[in-house]
């Protein structure tokens, strides 16, 4: 076990702002790549102002997306700071970065460019539509990524608009396939010396979700609908009451697990019945059957038909909360949730590291930096740059 990470050998230099390019920045960093994020002059990325609590006046999202990282400013709009961000391109492994297609190029900072400096420059460019095609000259936010992809389409209630999820579902997939991309693209260059570019599309993520939406309506005519909180012709899986107005999720539709929630229920005869005795027929009459489960359910506690449920061998489970989480022993025995000390928010939970690897698991060492944090140890120390220049830097708003 090493107390680095596996990943203590790659550089990184993250050029991307908000969530699709940051998101693979703290992957990689989470299990030990040194990320060195760039960002503007006295301003920095607009994740340190995002979030709908902000203690302090600071926001509790910036010490998570940015967490394991060094901070340094560079004015990439500066020729002089393009020159700085291509000499520490050249001494690091791999660049991230989620500008629109074109705006690298413009600053002379495309991947052809650096390659022909750098041969085993890996760049990882996540955007909304790709590199190319027709669409690719757009602007791309995470929300019509999702919407092209197909998942805006299938969510919400059938009778409703539809709905989008809580979190930026499009950017951290993408940002989830691009840090997939960067580590085959390592594998690649350790066997051929060359790297390679890594071209992560939101809509592209977001549609290798989509499971098998595409032939179903290809070759089976089929379009998925919105379907509230219920997946057509799968039951029984859904939410259902209990007594005091709680609500548990139960997910008995393979025809054992049902055998085994249906005598857990003291209703055996289900089992045989015509109407539930096969997944076909538990499908077509799923709103029936859901009757029956929530009528069970509605007279017992959340903890009673949990722990019912759990000794039959049925999944079930709670609609989890943040406070939920943080009361659970499960969460609490995997260290799913860290904690880190924080200069303005004193001890500061976030999710752990995932997935766990036994021999080279990752960490969460620190929160995320301040604005510049890192600029003497990055500039002076890997580019050699003197206090003097550093300073003459920093005066003309290079850095």
């Amino acid at each position: 076990m090493t107390d680095k990470g596996p990943l203590a050998d790659l550089r990184v230099v993250e050029m991307g702002q908000l969530l699709a390019g940051p998101f693979c920045g703290q992957l990689l960093a989470d299990f030990g790549a040194e990320v060195i994020k760039l960002e503007a002059p006295g301003v920095g990325d607009p994740m340190r102002q995002w979030g709908r609590e902000k203690p302090h006046g600071k926001s509790l999202w910036w010490p998570v997306v940015a967490r394991n990282k060094k901070s340094v400013t560079c004015n990439l709009r500066s020729v002089e700071g393009q020159e700085l961000a291509r000499t520490l391109i050249t001494e690091s492994d791999v660049v991230i970065e989620n500008f629109r297609p074109g705006t690298l190029e413009r600053w002379g900072l495309g991947f052809d460019a650096l390659r022909d400096l750098h041969p085993g420059l890996i760049m990882a460019r996540v955007t909304g539509y790709g590199q190319d095609g027709p669409y690719a000259p757009r602007a791309g936010f995470g929300s019509i990524g999702e919407a092209m992809g197909g998942i805006r389409y299938v969510t919400g209630d059938p009778d409703s608009t539809p709905s989008r999820a809580g979190i930026s579902l499009g950017d951290s997939l993408a940002a989830v396939f691009a840090t997939i991309g960067i580590l085959i693209a390592v594998h690649h260059r350790e066997n051929t010396g060359r790297g390679q570019l890594v071209d992560s599309a939101i809509y592209e993520a977001v549609l290798a979700m989509m499971e098998s939406l595409l032939p179903e309506w290809s070759i089976g005519g089929y379009q998925r609908e919105r379907t509230g909180s219920v997946l057509p012709n799968i039951a029984p899986s859904n939410v259902y009451p209990t007594k005091g107005g709680e609500m548990v999720l139960v997910a008995a539709n393979q025809d054992s697990v049902f055998g085994r929630l249906a005598t857990a229920m003291n209703r055996p005869e289900l089992i045989e019945d015509p109407r539930y005795a096969d997944h076909a027929a538990r499908g077509v009459n799923m709103d029936a059957l859901d009757d029956l489960i929530g009528a069970w359910t509605a007279d017992h506690g959340t903890d009673e038909v949990l722990d019912i449920l759990h000794v039959a061998g049925v999944p079930a489970g709670r609609i989890y909360t943040a406070r939920d989480m943080f009361a659970d022993p499960h969460f609490a025995a995997r260290d799913a949730i860290v904690r880190l000390a924080h200069p303005d928010f004193g001890e500061f939970p976030m999710a752990g590291v995932f997935p766990k690897l036994g021999d080279t698991p990752g960490a969460v060492r620190r929160p995320g930096p301040e604005l510049g944090e890192h600029n003497s140890e990055i500039y002076g120390g890997i580019l050699g740059l003197s206090p003097p220049e550093q300073a003459g830097l920093a005066a003309r708003g290079i850095i």
